[in-house]
């Protein structure tokens, strides 16, 4: 709030004043001291005149027009009147004996009422000059009173008394009070029901402690209400809004009660505003504001929001402090005055007067004060000091304009300071209404007409410089204008809106509308203007274009009161229309495929009591009631808050900025939007737009963005069209507005396009029409198109008639289509001859297949089969034939016909006439394979292809009827065989037992039965007393124990299964004391008799105890050898071999070397064959070093090894085994061929032996005889070559792929050229398959062998 002015006289220092404002208009201010004056102030402070009295003045009141202001002094019964439209003071005598202490004028009327110091009462009629003295109407001093609306007067005095009189002086109701009134007024009480009484309540404040509000039609009914004693007493209290009563406490409390009935008293609201004392309150309904004062400042109070504080005011020099508080009529001024004798007034409002030019701002910011700004520019503000307080601001590029009624003053806007020159001032024929100007010239309109002139033309030229519009006064009142650079706007109350080129002063353009038109709005070029007429409508116009670009604003609101447009350069298009609360966004689209037109954005809430008076980019400056600018962001142009970067926005949000950034055509924000954020129906709500505002390369970039790629195809094949009219054409085809696609094609320079489009869409009547005017030679092709859509939709008619439109006798293959169509339609109509005709003549089998269907739909089945057997469908053809028993036909038709259905149909028919061979050859082309055995079995006695079908087959049913079959001839084998096959088990077991078949039933079964076929076939063999097929079915339903005690009671001659099964039983049920059964019986303990240790050993293999099975193995193979079945013994420990390895479990050293010595035994064989005799020895000299393990044949392989050594030069090694051929056990075993030469050797020894070479340690690389597989550095058993029997050499090694013994690849290699099969497995091997293997590591572990 700014202080204006200060009223401080001497004669008033030390004490109190009372003043008061002029109602109404708020021009003067009335103040009394305590000198014996009263002096009247202007609402700028200036002193205007002074009364002189006779006394202090005691009381005084402006009548409710504010034109006469009436005193009352001590000491004196007269009534000064001063009158302020002539500032004449006159005087009224009383008549009155005693003093004045009243003074009130009438709310509504021109009553003055004045009491006196000892009760009596005047009421002067000032329009009359009737006074009306009411002596006696209290016995005291009256002290206060008020009128009401209805012009009754109340009076409180100090008697004690409440009076309420008529406007006649009557008595019309008095009540005692319990203390002295001091403030009052009338007011409407609020109840229930709304009352239209009027003012039916008096309030008063009594003793200043409590408050009592009397009904006045009603005097029983009445409220007392007393306040909280720390409140303090009553200082002042005022009405407001719908009956609340806002009171000031002495203690600074400021409180809000109700006085509806049901909250009477309530407390609304109670703030502690001052912290001493507080000394008056104040209510403006104009401002909707309330303030208070006390202690040294003054704080204003929202109405609307009573803890909003909207201002708090220091007077830190009144240190006695403040005292009386009073707002003007129009809330713009409050005055408060103070405890030492001064008057502070504050601008608490100001008349919202602005105006724009441009992005230049004017508007008044204090009562003589005008603000010349640019924000956009960046200039700085320049202030105005104005010489009256204007009722109108203009403002040009250079200029500002001020005035008030018929006179304007005007100023030049410099760089230098204070940044303004005062030109001239002006006065015109008239009240100016309002004023514009332009860089050159000025407009001012006044009693209907327009003065243009310029602005700064020299006196002599001016009335060369200036020109009153309209120069005929028939043409009508000019109700508003505006300027733009370049032209006068005006319109009129006859409708007319011209436009004026101020380069000539003549009128260029003129547009007539239905209306007057009020105001009017063109954007800073002057090319566009928005209108408003006297129904408050909202149009948009063209000058350039009158006739045919005035379009309604949509929505406009009644109680628009201005427009703006946007200043900012992009946004052309876009201004707002604003009332007292909302500004509403409109966009104009200028260049769209639905031509021009103006939409409406949005609207954002506009701040109470602000005026906008500028919009650039979305944000609206507005003028404010305290003389201030304020920014109000478009909520229409939400999506400019932020950078595309930083979006925090929900996507419902986001797809709303987005659409405003449409609407707005801010294309290239919404595309960064999207790129941000966007979701799929962003860029497709985007790409729309761009369509329809013709936007071709950013809706390709747009279309490309979201992954569309047809609709950039189809974008980039349009984009070179410069036919405006046959690109939005093509545009509104691809957003489906046909319609408009047709009439922009049809406008455009390529017509036919119209055409293409409607064909390509299936719109064959649209087609048909534009064909008639456009291309008469595509009719038979559309015509065509459009009769195969009504055959599709069954309207075959009007079909018929296209196809026959259709035909154009020099187009084969279009004519055969329409005839094809002919065909189909002649049928469908009915006329069958004339469509059979036509399609039997018709080249397309497709169109037979056709035309039997309908025939057959239709019933017609002699003519339906006839077509389907010319076009060569022959099961539709033995289908339709069947259908009319034409079996002759059928039977043609037979070898042709694929559908098994048909041949079911036939057989069926053939078995009626007992023609049962065919009917099953029917049936079997029919694959109906239950019906084929059943003629086969019932009426052709054939079981051998019966059950040849069921073999084949698997057919239930058939298998069934077969076992029926056999039942009825005894053969019970085959009839089980066939239960079982048809899944009827119990059939079959039953059938078995009756018959003694349960080993058929048994062997047939097979592993498809359950767990009780199984064991009702088990409990058949117990009581049989077939124990191995007893237990051989308990083992498959899981009664190992059973099972068991059967194998074991099985006699000697199937001891060996029974025993293998045994096995095989306890392996599956890992039952302990079933094995320890098993392996006593084995044993021999059971029945003294031991059994083969092979059956123990496949035990332990089954139960997986693998250490046992080595050892039994062991033994099974010392046993194999001891009988000289050598590769058995091998066989036997290389598979256990193979299997302690594949468990990781080592393996035992004699295992080991038994299978190392048997192979090398077996090698022997090789060698000798081969004839490498050398190996061979080598090989038969470990062998014989180890002849305790061959005691079968310790002479025959002596006799080997001595030959063997002689031939390889091993003399020595020759002469030692002769020496122990010579052995008396052994001597007379040699073979006689051979004894002779051996005794030689022993006589004439040859001791000289051929030194075997050495090779490295595998393990540390110490140099060994190649056959020694024992390290004497390292300690290690050496892997063997299971090829020569020779130790391992780590770079030439390799394994035989099947078993993974080592062997030399070398070796292994040279004896696979001969040999077939891996030595040690017997698996048939090729030398392709082995690999030379680089690293042996893995094969290379230490004490691999169970020491």
């Amino acid at each position: 709030m700014k202080n204006v002015f200060i009223l401080a006289e001497k004669a008033w220092a030390g004490s109190s004043v009372l003043y008061k404002w002029q109602k109404t208009l708020g021009n003067y201010i009335a103040v009394a001291g305590q000198d014996n004056s009263v002096k009247i102030f202007d609402r700028h402070g200036h002193k205007w005149t002074e009364l002189n009295l006779p006394g202090r003045c005691v009381g005084m009141d402006w009548d409710k027009d504010g034109d006469i202001l009436a005193v009352i002094a001590a000491k004196s019964s007269s009534i000064y009147l001063w009158v302020a439209s002539v500032n004449k003071t006159s005087q009224i005598d009383s008549g009155m004996r005693d003093p004045m202490s009243f003074i009130l004028w009438s709310k509504t009327g021109p009553l003055l009422a004045v009491g006196t110091v000892k009760g009596n009462l005047l009421i002067y009629n000032q329009q009359t000059s009737r006074k009306i003295p009411v002596l006696g109407k209290h016995t005291k001093k009256i002290t206060c009173g008020c009128w009401s609306t209805e012009n009754l007067l109340a009076l409180g005095s100090d008697d004690n008394t409440l009076s309420i009189s008529n406007h006649e002086g009557d008595t019309i109701r008095q009540t005692a009070l319990r203390g002295e009134p001091a403030e009052m007024y009338f007011s409407v009480m609020k109840t229930d029901e709304r009352s239209t009484q009027g003012e039916n309540a008096v309030s008063v404040s009594v003793d200043k402690k409590r408050l009592i509000l009397f009904d006045i039609n009603n005097p029983e009914n009445w409220s007392d209400l007393t306040f909280m004693s720390h409140y303090g007493s009553i200082v002042s209290y005022r009405w407001y809004g719908d009956g609340y009563i806002l009171i000031g406490f002495s203690h600074g409390y400021f409180l809000v009660i109700s006085t509806h009935i049901t909250e009477m008293g309530m407390e609304l609201y109670q703030a502690h505003n001052h912290k001493d004392c507080l000394n008056s309150v104040a209510v403006s309904p104009a401002l909707n504001k309330a303030a208070s004062c006390g202690d040294n400042n003054i704080k204003i109070h929202e109405l609307s929001e009573l803890r909003d504080i909207s201002n708090v005011v220091r007077l830190d020099d009144e240190t006695k402090g403040l005292d009386q508080l009073s707002w003007t009529d129009d809330g713009q001024l409050l005055a408060v005055s103070t405890q030492k004798g001064a008057v502070h007034v504050f601008l608490t409002k100001l008349p919202i007067l602005g105006d724009s030019f441009g992005t230049r701002l004017a508007y008044l910011t204090s009562q003589l004060e005008v603000t010349v700004s640019n924000q956009v520019e960046r200039e700085s503000p320049v202030t105005i000091e104005v010489e009256v307080e204007p009722t109108f601001i203009a403002v040009g590029p250079y200029h500002v304009a001020v005035g008030m009624n018929n006179r304007a003053w005007f100023y030049e806007i410099v760089d230098q300071e204070p940044g303004f020159n005062k030109l001239k001032d002006i006065e015109y024929l008239g009240t100016i209404a309002s004023m514009r100007l332009n860089s050159d010239y000025a407009a001012a309109l006044f009693e209907g007409k327009v003065q243009l002139h310029m602005i700064e033309g020299r006196d002599l030229e001016e009335k060369k410089q200036m020109k009153l519009f309209p120069d005929d006064d028939r043409k009508g009142r000019i109700l508003c204008h505006a300027l733009t650079a370049d032209f006068l706007y005006y319109s009129t109350d006859a409708g007319n809106v011209m436009c004026v080129l101020l380069e000539d002063w003549e009128t260029v353009s003129s547009y007539s509308h239905s209306v007057g038109v009020r105001k009017v709005f063109p954007d800073l070029n002057g090319t566009r203007l928005v209108f408003i007429d006297d129904k408050s409508c909202g149009f948009l116009l063209s000058p350039a274009n009158a006739t045919d670009s005035c379009f309604e604003l949509p929505n406009f609101s009644p109680t628009i009161k201005g427009v703006l447009w946007d200043n900012w350069h992009a946004d052309r298009g876009v201004f707002v229309a604003y009332d007292d609360d909302k500004v509403y966004t409109y966009a104009l689209h200028k260049t769209t495929i639905y031509g021009p037109r103006v939409l409406l954005v949005g609207s954002t809430a506009l701040p109470f009591s602000q005026k906008p008076l500028l919009l650039h980019n979305g944000e609206l400056t507005c003028q404010t009631a305290s003389g201030k600018t304020n920014e109000v962001a478009l909520s229409t142009h939400s999506f400019l808050k932020h950078s595309a970067d930083t979006l925090t926005d929900s996507p419902p949000e986001l797809s709303k900025q987005i659409t405003q950034a449409l609407v707005l055509k801010r294309f290239h924000e919404a595309f960064d939007l999207c790129k941000a954020a966007g979701s799929d129906t962003d860029w497709a709500e985007l790409g729309k737009a761009c369509l329809v505002h013709m936007e071709v390369e950013l809706a390709i970039q747009v279309y490309r963005m979201s992954g569309n790629a047809g609709m950039v195809l189809s974008l980039q094949g349009i984009q070179g069209i410069e036919n405006r009219n046959l690109l939005a054409g093509h545009l509104a085809m691809f957003l489906d507005d046909y319609n408009l696609a047709q009439d922009l094609y049809l406008s455009s320079n390529c017509p036919i396009t119209a055409l293409e489009m409607r064909r390509d869409l299936l719109h064959w009547d649209s087609a048909l029409l534009l064909a008639k005017s456009l291309a008469e030679n595509q009719i038979p092709f559309i015509s065509k198109e459009y009769a195969i859509h009504l055959e599709f939709i069954g309207d075959y008619v009007n079909a018929l008639a296209h196809y026959e439109k259709g035909m154009t006798h020099n187009n084969k293959e279009h004519d055969e289509a329409c005839q094809a169509g002919i065909a189909r339609m002649s049928i469908r109509m009915g006329d069958i001859r004339r469509g059979v005709s036509q399609a039997i003549q018709h080249p397309s089998r497709v169109l037979k297949k056709e035309c039997g269907a309908i025939l057959e739909s239709m019933k017609q089945f002699s003519e339906a089969a006839q077509l389907y057997e010319k076009g060569q469908y022959y099961d539709k053809a033995a289908s339709v034939y069947i259908r009319c028993k034409n079996w002759a036909k059928v039977g043609e038709l037979l070898p042709n016909v694929s559908s098994p259905k048909i041949h079911l149909q036939y057989a069926k028919a053939k078995e009626a006439d007992g023609k049962y061979k065919d009917a099953a050859q029917a049936y079997e082309s029919a694959k109906d394979w239950d019906n084929v055995i059943r003629v086969q079995l019932e009426h052709l006695n054939n079981p051998e292809d019966a059950v040849r079908i069921v073999r084949e087959t698997q057919s239930i049913d058939g298998a069934k009827m077969v076992a029926r079959f056999f039942l009825r001839l005894n053969d019970y084998g085959s009839a089980i065989y066939f239960l079982v096959l048809s899944q009827c088990n119990d059939e079959a077991f039953q059938l078995a037992q009756q018959h003694g078949q349960m080993e058929v039933y048994a062997d047939i079964i097979g592993s498809k039965a359950t767990q009780e076929d199984y064991q009702s076939i088990a409990l058949y063999f117990e009581g049989e007393k077939k124990h191995l097929q007893a237990g051989k079915f308990f083992r498959k339903c899981g009664q190992y124990s059973r099972a068991l005690k059967h194998f074991l009671k099985c006699p000697n001659s199937d001891d060996n299964l029974a025993i293998e099964m045994a096995i095989e039983t306890v392996g599956q049920a890992k039952d302990i004391s079933l094995t320890n059964q098993l392996i006593d019986y084995l044993m021999g303990e059971s029945d003294g008799m031991p059994k083969d240790a092979k059956y123990l050993f496949r035990l332990y293999m089954v139960l997986q105890q693998y250490r046992e099975a080595a050892r039994t193995a062991i033994i099974i193979a010392r046993e194999e050898q001891c009988a000289g079945n050598y590769r058995n013994a091998h066989d036997v420990l290389f598979s256990m071999y193979r299997e302690l390895q594949a468990q990781k479990i080592k393996i035992p050293a004699e295992m080991a070397t038994n299978l190392m010595i048997l192979h090398s035994y077996l090698l022997v064989k090789i060698y000798v064959k081969r004839g490498d005799h050398l190996k061979g020895a080598r090989m038969l000299i470990r062998v014989s070093n180890n002849i305790s393990k061959f005691p079968a044949h310790v002479v025959p392989l002596l006799t080997s090894a001595v030959i063997e050594c002689h031939r390889a030069g091993l003399r020595n090694s020759a002469f030692s085994f002769a020496a122990m051929l010579m052995r008396p056990e052994y001597r007379n075993e040699i073979d006689l061929k051979y004894r002779k030469k051996i005794e030689a050797m022993v006589r004439r020894p040859d001791t000289s032996e051929l030194e075997e070479e050495t090779t490295p340690c595998p393990f540390c690389g110490f140099q060994l005889p190649q056959n020694e597989l024992l390290c004497i550095s390292c300690k290690n058993s050496l892997p063997y070559c299971i090829a020569t029997g020779r130790h391992m050499l780590k770079e030439d090694w390799s394994v035989c792929p099947y078993c993974d013994f080592p062997a030399l690849y070398s070796q292994f290699i040279q004896l696979l050229e001969t040999e077939t099969v891996c030595p040690m497995c017997s698996e048939t091997l090729s030398d392709k398959e082995v690999k030379k293997i680089s690293d042996c590591s893995r094969y290379l572990q230490p004490d691999e062998q169970d020491q």
